[in-house]
């Protein structure tokens, strides 16, 4: 899974399946801008949480 661009936007997903959760980086210009925590169940994430929360975040922030 990699990095998805909105915007001049750019979030790099990363996870623990040992631990059951992950992150996204969010980074504008280059700059990082905040990290977004998630849970999830099975061996991977699901691409489709992962694209609903860069979604939520981007209309929540105006992006």
């Amino acid at each position: 899974m990699g990095a998805i661009e909105r915007n001049g936007y750019i979030f790099e997903p990363e996870y623990s399946v040992i631990e059951q959760n992950g992150a996204v980086h969010v980074y504008h210009n280059g700059e990082f801008v905040e990290e977004l925590k998630f849970t999830f169940h099975g061996k991977y994430p699901e691409i489709d949480q992962i694209e609903q929360l860069v979604a939520d975040y981007c209309r929540t922030n105006g992006i």
